[in-house]
């Protein structure tokens, strides 16, 4: 009987632990209205209900957490480069750097450690932190080149740099290579097809960029009808030179 009386309150108190929870609130208060003091030796008066009113100073839940420093120990996109001292927010910085091993602790220790040698110095594999994302931009959209309709043209760097502008990218003419065939019309049957450009990123990293030619005119009755999101729809390739062949197969 005594065995049977003492298991069951332990039991009882190993399912009660498993459901607390750590919560951190602390509040700073202040009295809305001073209580009045008392004489020496003397009785202190009772308060009234209003001062136990309290006005709110601060809630440390809610208090924005300083930024948290870590020393990265390799390239990370968007972040930066292998050695760089870097200062964003703990969320991030224990989530997506320290976690998955690609930051330490920023210390003169592992500032040390993991800075850059010479031979890494000299050979630069990206010219910032942000223009690996820029390439990945570039490369995952459809860009529509929009060409007159009425008027005979060439292709040149300038549209392309005019399309990419409408999409939201600024890019020098300098900085784009358009395939070695000569694209021109008007020509309906290149409409619809695409094309690659290349787009060369602080002249170190390259997007290969996908293009779609289309016709506008400015008679509205010689256009053509509108496609509702063009990029969804299958093409065809407007040059057969040039192609990016897919990983594992080679062109005969």
């Amino acid at each position: 009987m005594l065995k049977n009386i003492y298991v069951t309150p332990l039991n009882l108190l190993k399912s009660a632990t498993s459901l607390q929870q750590q919560v951190r609130t602390t509040f700073v208060l202040k009295r809305k209205y001073d209580p009045p003091l008392h004489k020496t030796n003397e009785k202190p008066r009772r308060m009234r209900a209003k001062y136990f009113i309290y006005e709110l100073v601060e809630d440390t839940l809610v208090k924005k957490r300083p930024n948290m420093e870590a020393v990265l120990k390799t390239f990370v996109e968007g972040v930066g480069d292998k050695g760089d001292v870097v200062s964003m927010k703990p969320h991030f910085v224990y989530n997506k750097l320290l976690l998955p091993g690609l930051a330490d602790y920023n210390t003169p220790e592992n500032v040390a450690k993991y800075a850059k040698t010479e031979a890494e110095k000299s050979a630069v594999k990206h010219s910032s932190a942000y223009a690996q994302r820029t390439v990945n931009m570039l490369e995952s959209i459809v860009l529509a080149v929009v060409m007159n309709k009425d008027e005979p043209w060439v292709l040149e760097p300038w549209h392309i740099k005019a399309s990419l502008r409408k999409a939201g990218f600024h890019c020098r003419e300098e900085c784009i290579t358009l395939p070695k065939e000569r694209i021109e019309g008007p020509d309906l049957k290149k409409e619809n097809k695409d094309f690659y450009c290349t787009v060369t990123i602080n002249k170190l990293e390259q997007a290969r960029l996908k293009c779609r030619l289309h016709h506008w005119s400015t008679d509205p009755s010689e256009r053509l009808p509108y496609v509702l999101e063009h990029w969804k729809q299958n093409s065809e390739p407007l040059l057969e030179v040039g192609l990016p062949q897919k990983p594992g197969k080679e062109k005969k």
